[in-house]
C-alpha cells in the first residue's frame, strides 16, 4: 500500500493563500477534512465537510465540482489517500491542501469547532 502511494502520479495541491482567497470570495468548492470525527469536532477550517467513510463522501460530492482535501499537516496521509480515492473514482477537479489544519492555524486564520479560539480572543 505505501509503495503504491509513493509510485503514483504527483498530487495536485493548493496553497494556503489560494485556499484562503477562494474561501474569502465564497467560491463554490467543497473543502473536506479527512481526519476523524473527533478531530473535526475539535477544530476545522470553516465550511469544511467531514465524512465517516468513502460511501458518504461519494454520495455528497459531484465528480466535476472543485474539491480540496486536507488533514493535519504535510506528513498526514489521510488527505493523500482521500485524494487518490477521489481521482481513482473519476473526480476531475481534486486538490490537496498539504499544510492542513496546522498551517491554517499557524497563519492565524479562523477555525470552527469545540477547541477553536474565537477570533477576538486570539488577537489579544
Amino acid at each position: 500500500m505505501i509503495q503504491e502511494v509513493v509510485e503514483r502520479k504527483p498530487v495536485r495541491t493548493i496553497s494556503l493563500a489560494e485556499l484562503r482567497d477562494k474561501l474569502a470570495r465564497h467560491e463554490p468548492l467543497k473543502l473536506v477534512m479527512t481526519l476523524n470525527e473527533w478531530a473535526y469536532r475539535a477544530k476545522h477550517i470553516p465550511t469544511s465537510l467531514h465524512f465517516n467513510n468513502s460511501d458518504e463522501m461519494q454520495a455528497a460530492l459531484k465528480k466535476d465540482e472543485e474539491i480540496v482535501v486536507y488533514c493535519s499537516n504535510v506528513s498526514c496521509l489521510g488527505s493523500v489517500a482521500a485524494y487518490y480515492f477521489l481521482v481513482d473514482h473519476g473526480y476531475t477537479n481534486v486538490r490537496r491542501f498539504a499544510g492542513g489544519l496546522i498551517e491554517w492555524e499557524d497563519a492565524g486564520l479562523p477555525l470552527e469547532g469545540d477547541w477553536a479560539v474565537p477570533a477576538a480572543a486570539s488577537s489579544r
